[in-house]
């Protein structure tokens, strides 16, 4: 689509929503989108060009896809696209991730004058982390189209700031990878992880190299290559593990290492190795101790109370529900990010669904809902639970679980 294309789709959209009187949450709600989303359909921002997302947004809207889009072909039930409850929030992220990420600048006769705008450019950067701590990913997902170009032109330019520009470009993909992963877009993850981790050995600056193997780990895990996610994790942890000083060793280096044997909790835990998690979260307990405080460096948010939400976590995947509502309950996440305080009450939820506890379940699900959106619907146990609540409910559901199905999509 070009932009006029885009503008004028935007605007059929916006025109058929306004004559059937739904607002553009009410249509995010009945398509499993956010209201950002329609938004940015609508102005243009947002293409939408796969078959699937044409028809579910037809659907939505109760017209025919050739009202929408007179060209577009006939949906097709044996297509091999993405399935419609996946979202698609980050698909202009998808697209920036494609292909090389600075023609312009290697085909550039000179190179471009003036220095790049360092504060800006970290400002820009601050923000991709905001937007993706807040689960805010249709917003993140524009904003990324507009700051990775401009950080790789600048770091193929850059020449007395080329460390920190590489630095930042490491830090942006670190936020791209985490917002992939927690859309459920492994494959888009991998490769932000990956560029993240070569940005960051460009910069000089070996922490963040590790901090991108975290990254690379938990996209691992979501894809339950959990072999590759121990074993990337594992000789992240020996080798900082062996350069670590044994006096004073520096707090950043902490919450690297801290992490990285959360990871391996995880993925021990999806793996079924009770012992061999309870001994990761035993690790990482021990680093946190020697922190000493929540932190957030690189973005981690590591620190002893990131710990007893990953034993929640941890628990729970394990079948230990009174543990992790033992150990849930006595949080106080307070100073964490929505993203963190909305993941531990989707793992109460989880527990108490577990327990058969279903008014508490609920609850949690909805606190974690007012958080962060974005989260239940893109978080696959939430949903898994969200199913199982309305079986165990029958036709005794009570409204609010119905309501929250339908706006996760957990309805099948």
């Amino acid at each position: 689509m070009s932009p006029e294309e885009r503008r004028a789709f935007g605007a059929r959209v916006a025109q058929l929503r306004k004559s059937r009187g739904m607002r553009q949450d009410q249509l995010a709600a009945a398509i499993n989108r956010t209201a950002s989303w329609v938004s940015q359909v609508e102005r243009g921002v947002q293409p939408v060009v796969r078959l699937d997302v044409l028809q579910m947004l037809a659907d939505g809207l109760g017209v025919s896809v050739q009202a929408l889009r007179p060209d577009a072909p006939a949906a097709s039930t044996s297509s091999s696209s993405t399935a419609p409850d996946q979202s698609n929030d980050l698909d202009l992220a998808r697209l920036s991730l494609s292909g090389h990420p600075a023609l312009d600048a290697l085909l550039a006769e000179q190179p471009r004058s003036g220095a790049p705008d360092m504060a800006e450019l970290t400002a820009d950067v601050e923000r991709l982390w905001q937007l993706t701590h807040s689960a805010r990913f249709a917003e993140l997902s524009a904003a990324i189209t507009e700051v990775l170009p401009r950080l790789e032109g600048a770091a193929r330019v850059a020449d007395g700031g080329s460390v920190e520009i590489h630095l930042l470009l490491s830090q942006a993909y670190q936020a791209v990878a985490a917002a992939f992963v927690r859309q459920d877009e492994a494959d888009a993850a991998w490769v932000a992880a990956d560029r993240a981790i070569r940005s960051a050995e460009q910069s000089g600056q070996p922490l963040h190299v590790f901090a991108g193997i975290y990254r690379l780990a938990h996209v691992f895990v979501r894809l339950r290559r959990l072999d590759q996610a121990d074993h990337t994790a594992g000789n992240a942890v020996a080798a900082l593990r062996a350069h670590l000083p044994v006096t004073d060793p520096p707090p950043e280096a902490l919450s690297v290492l801290g992490s990285l044997h959360l990871i391996l909790a995880l993925a021990a835990a999806r793996s079924g190795q009770r012992e061999q998690a309870r001994k990761e979260i035993g690790n990482a307990r021990e680093v946190a101790g020697q922190l000493g405080e929540d932190r957030n460096d690189f973005n981690l948010e590591f620190g002893p109370t990131n710990v007893e939400i990953h034993a929640v976590s941890t628990a729970v995947d394990l079948g230990d529900a009174g543990e992790a509502l033992d150990v849930g309950l006595r949080i106080d996440p307070g100073r964490l990010s929505p993203e963190r305080r909305s993941r531990l009450l989707i793992d109460l939820g989880r527990a108490h669904a577990q327990r058969r506890h279903l008014g508490d379940a609920i609850d949690c699900l909805l606190r974690a809902e007012e958080l962060a959106p974005e989260s239940i619907r893109t978080h696959g146990a939430a949903r898994a639970t969200i199913r199982e609540l309305i079986l165990i409910a029958g036709r005794s559901a009570p409204s609010e679980l119905v309501k929250l199905a339908k706006r996760a999509n957990a309805t099948a």
